[in-house]
């Protein structure tokens, strides 16, 4: 996709240096810029800096709509790609799991989705990263996991252990247990045993996440861990350098995250929702206590934005604060200093949203046009003879 010509978009208000300001942006060479350029009117949005989106799984209605009907990766990539883009979202980590489950959740096919993102990569609006979810108890394919992530240049990797809500669905609700061996290809028998082999190789665990922690500060890469139900867990997590905090299910977790300064993301759906789905800490709680730094979409893309107006609405935040929570505080934990915040030099990664509707109306993208819909659409399509005398 080509990068947008030399412009500068007049007339909105803009989110720099932490406050709305009116004033102009000016994009050249996938880069903010200065200098006098051809304009565009964008009087009555919003520029916000590009959403970061630090995990999100929605990808996966793209690959398989249905359990049983799977679709080819590298286009349910690309579909999920466009998802994203429509939502103002210009970098994205897709989660995907690399468990003991197996199916869509096992190893085989964490690496095929490596593979497909590589081909995707190069041609995608998005700029699309992997985010591994390693459960805990995956011992036997430590190895594994170092030779993939190196391979493909896995930036982030977050722990998880999910045999405790496994067995405890088992003894609450068979048919739900069954239901989910279902889904991963599994008899219910078939999952109860891969269930009952990961927890029989609980004492070789923290030696395997310590191996893996020396191979991720090896090549750099950022961990953390997922569902910390406690102050404990988290600590002991910390310990071994994964300093990220994602959903820890309850409030001390989250104390106990801030208290080492490891940063804490929830979910954006949580706060749009008015709480948990899974019935955890309510993520408003956390902010209005100053416990939570970064909001993800989770499994759905428009509360990213919509958890913005939600915090907005309730005075919980101010919009730059609220906004900060998706782009600046998103970058600064996964180090990106190119990103986050609109300043000169920085990528152009802008949304762009109705100030009337609060609707993202454009997206854009290390300076590529990405997404582009409604009133917005028409005031770009209404300075297309500037732009393309610009561009010749």
């Amino acid at each position: 996709m080509p990068l947008l010509p030399p412009l500068r978009l007049v007339g909105a208000q803009i989110l720099r240096d932490g406050e709305m300001q009116r004033r102009s942006l000016a994009i050249a060479g996938g880069r903010i810029t200065k200098g006098p350029l051809p304009e565009v009117d964008m009087a009555g949005f919003y520029l916000m800096p590009g959403i970061i989106d630090l995990h999100g799984d929605a990808f996966e209605r793209h690959i398989a709509p249905r359990p049983s009907a799977p679709f080819d990766l590298v286009q349910g990539l690309a579909s999920a790609d466009r998802e994203a883009a429509a939502n103002g979202v210009t970098t994205a980590f897709f989660a995907q799991s690399w468990s003991w489950e197996g199916g869509h959740r096992g190893p085989d096919h964490a690496e095929r989705m490596m593979a497909a993102l590589d081909v995707l990569r190069p041609r995608a609006l998005t700029d699309i990263r992997l985010q591994i979810r390693a459960e805990t108890h995956l011992v036997e394919d430590g190895a594994r996991l170092i030779a993939a992530v190196e391979r493909h240049r896995i930036g982030y990797v977050v722990f998880n252990n999910h045999l405790a809500e496994a067995k405890e669905n088992y003894a609450r609700d068979p048919q739900d247990f069954a239901i989910w061996a279902r889904k991963l290809g599994r008899t219910a028998e078939e999952h109860l045993a891969a269930v009952e082999a990961a927890a029989a190789r609980a004492r070789e665990v923290p030696r395997h996440l310590c191996t893996l922690a020396e191979a991720f500060d090896r090549l750099g890469v950022l961990y953390g861990s997922h569902d910390d139900p406690d102050g404990e867990t988290r600590e002991r997590f910390s310990m071994i350098g994964a300093r990220i905090a994602e959903f820890p299910t309850a409030r001390k977790a989250a104390a106990a995250a801030k208290a080492m300064n490891d940063p804490v993301l929830m979910g954006a759906p949580n706060v749009v929702r008015g709480g948990s789905q899974a019935g955890n800490i309510a993520a408003t709680d956390l902010i209005a206590s100053g416990l939570c730094d970064a909001l993800v979409s989770d499994y759905y893309y428009p509360a990213l934005a919509q958890a913005v107006w939600t915090l907005v609405d309730r005075g919980l935040a101010s919009l730059p604060k609220a906004w900060a929570m998706i782009s600046a505080r998103p970058a600064e934990i996964m180090r990106m200093p190119d990103r986050g915040v609109l300043d000169f030099g920085r990528r152009a990664d802008v949304t762009v949203v109705n100030a009337a509707t609060r609707q993202v109306e454009a997206t854009i993208s290390g300076g590529r046009l990405t997404y582009l819909a409604g009133e917005a659409g028409r005031r770009f399509m209404a300075g297309q003879q500037p732009l393309r005398m610009a561009a010749e």
